[in-house]
């Protein structure tokens, strides 16, 4: 039997049924997620409330939900709490563990002492199998035999195994994920473009295959039919390194009808379009073909996956390809576990921009620009860091505003809190003219900041202000500019109608980057990072409302900025930016909605906790600038 490790997923439910002294059913379920949750709280409440319609939900910051209720007296209400469960246990049973106690109950570790306890029960999946494939003998039998009419057959060699519990579906489903996906088994890739799939062919969506070259044969096999063909090419990070490299991909089913408890055989095959071993590319092992075999039993409901290699002629097997294959395997066997074990992708990219224009426009600038911003950097900062992530959200926002405004028009941006300048700097080199601000200027301005052409003059494209915005009252602004206090270094937050505002990482200025869209009428984007409040202080936003959602501070923060987006009238598109940092999400807003005349900012300002003390916070800052210094 395999071992059972921690799983980062963890997550566990623990249901206690007491009779009070009153005559009354006191249920309380608890509800624990260690990281992420692969079963939803929320299907579990569902089923309750259907019998506790009065259950009452309380959280804390752990992550760990308490429903308690109060039932009214009813002599069979606790089987009608115990076949809930049991229904639950069923829908739920593999590969969770459970735990049912009796009264009386002795605590361990996991169960709380609980005076009068009818019945406790746990649905957890604490400890999950451990990937420890069988490594294969060299010459072990083929799992698959490929058909030729002539003598010498291709030898299809066999190098690991796992059992397992995911059925063909979830296999064929994982298989189409990584074919479209191949940067989740190397991190040397980009991603796939499907050049061909016969699924798409009525459709006229395929490329036509005279257009793709040298396309090999399609391969048979004992016992399997073709289901689907497709052709993929593979986009490296780095095409200086290495070219792209085409390959076809050939989904295959076991043929004729299974009887009734028969296996069911699935196959999917990868064939690199080239002809030696000296063609193949660095990010792709060095063989001729890779097959993965899925063999299931539906009586059993249990299930096994392999993995294959066609070496190139005289080939050996080294250590690498070995390790290589058991990593295949690896991501296969993880993905079909998880699958089966009820997980849900939480987190989708690529929703506003397509992958392949942002990652294409990446890799230009990277090549134009990475170098010699990397190797002239003055900050005490890690240069790659922020250099590849600022490479990555300048990619995107070009394709964002190539939707936006077309080619031939612009209308500016301005950053708020810009820090290092290297952003703005960036898209002002890509032709993109806009300009940045923020309350300390920084060793870099002296290289990145430009003469910048606008409709009130020329302007330096970084600049030392202090955001003011028309929100804070100014009362005693004017006894305050006696007293050594710099107007000129303070911005009102109004800019020309239409003017893209970028909020990357602005900390302070996040919660106010709606508001300032709101007041000038512009479109923005807003990556979010630290958590402070209106007035400029940390604080921590308030717990999401939808609780599939984590209850972390940046979870809460990201939905606390987007019902302000909300309610100041935009609609809150959001993206996963594909960049080096945890702080990736993007709230951007393009598109109005509703009533926008109604809208009272004051209203908003004070719906949000207001800005008392923001002005002081000003004041202060203003009078320790010193325009000439750098940080």
């Amino acid at each position: 039997m395999a071992s059972r490790q921690r799983h980062p997923g963890n997550w566990r439910f623990d249901f206690n049924h007491r009779l009070l002294p009153s005559g009354q059913h006191a249920v309380s379920v608890s509800y624990k997620n260690y990281q992420s949750a692969n079963l939803s709280a929320a299907v579990i409440v569902e089923q309750l409330h259907q019998i506790m319609p009065n259950m009452e939900c309380e959280t804390d910051r752990a992550g760990c939900y308490r429903l308690e209720t109060a039932c009214q007296k009813q002599p069979d209400f606790a089987s009608i709490f115990q076949a809930t469960i049991h229904r639950l246990l069923r829908a739920f049973s593999r590969p969770f563990w459970t735990q049912t106690r009796q009264s009386p109950v002795i605590a361990d570790r996991h169960w709380q002492p609980q005076p009068n306890i009818v019945w406790q029960c746990a649905i957890n999946n604490e400890y999950m199998p451990k990937f420890t494939p069988e490594e294969l003998a060299v010459d072990a039998v083929p799992v698959i035999r490929q058909a030729t009419s002539g003598d010498a057959k291709p030898d299809w060699r066999p190098l690991f195994r796992h059992e397992c519990t995911f059925n063909p579906v979830i296999f064929q489903d994982v298989m189409l994920n990584l074919i479209k996906n191949p940067n989740i088994n190397s991190s040397w890739l980009f991603r796939a473009d499907i050049l061909h799939d016969t699924k798409n062919i009525q459709n006229g969506l395929e490329t036509p295959l005279s257009e793709l070259g040298d396309v090999p044969d399609i391969p048979s096999f004992d016992g399997f039919g073709l289901h689907r063909r497709l052709i993929r090419r593979l986009i490296p990070r780095s095409t200086m390194r290495d070219k792209p490299m085409d390959q076809t991909c050939l989904i295959y089913q076991s043929k004729g009808s299974d009887s009734e408890g028969g296996l069911q055989r699935h196959l999917v095959i990868y064939l690199p379009h080239v002809s030696t071993e000296a063609e193949m590319p660095y990010y792709h092992p060095t063989v001729r073909g890779i097959a993965f075999h899925h063999e299931w039993s539906p009586t059993e409901t249990r299930g096994s996956v392999s993995v294959s290699y066609l070496y190139f002629e005289g080939g050996e097997r080294p250590e690498k390809l070995t390790r290589i294959a058991s990593h295949l395997l690896q991501a296969v066997y993880k993905h079909g576990q998880g699958r089966a074990d009820g997980y849900q992708k939480r987190v989708h990219h690529d929703l506003l921009v397509p992958q392949d224009r942002v990652q294409n426009t990446y890799t230009v600038l990277k090549q134009k620009y990475a170098r010699a911003l990397i190797e002239s950097w003055v900050e005490t900062t890690d240069p790659t860091k922020h250099v590849f992530e600022d490479l990555c959200i300048a990619a995107f926002l070009i394709e964002l505003w190539t939707d936006i405004y077309g080619r031939n028009f612009f209308p500016g941006f301005v950053d708020i809190g810009c820090g290092n300048g290297l952003l703005v700097h960036i898209l002002n080199l890509e032709g993109f003219k806009g300009w940045g601000f923020d309350a300390r200027s920084r060793k870099s301005w002296a290289m990145y900041s430009t003469r910048l052409e606008t409709p009130t003059g020329v302007q330096e494209s970084l600049q030392q202000l202090v955001l003011l915005p028309p929100p804070v009252s100014r009362a005693g602004i004017s006894e305050i500019s006696s007293e050594g206090f710099r107007e000129e270094l303070v911005h009102d937050g109004r800019f020309p109608k239409g003017t893209f505002i970028i909020s990357n990482h602005a900390d302070e200025l996040t919660p106010w980057t709606p508001i300032l869209a709101t007041i000038s009428d512009c479109p923005f984007i807003m990556i979010p990072c630290c958590s402070h409040d209106l007035t400029g202080a940390r604080f921590r936003a308030p717990a999401p409302k939808d609780k599939k959602k984590a209850n972390s501070a940046y979870s809460s923060l990201v939905s606390w900025v987007t019902q302000i987006t909300a309610d100041c009238g935009w609609v809150a598109e959001q993206e996963m930016l594909r960049i080096p940092s945890t702080r990736n999400t993007a709230i951007v807003g393009r598109k109005r909605q509703g009533d926008v005349s109604a809208i009272d900012i004051g209203v908003i300002v004070d719906r949000y906790g207001g800005t008392a003390g923001y002005l002081e916070t000003v004041v202060k800052l203003v009078k320790s600038t010193n325009p000439d210094e750098k940080h």
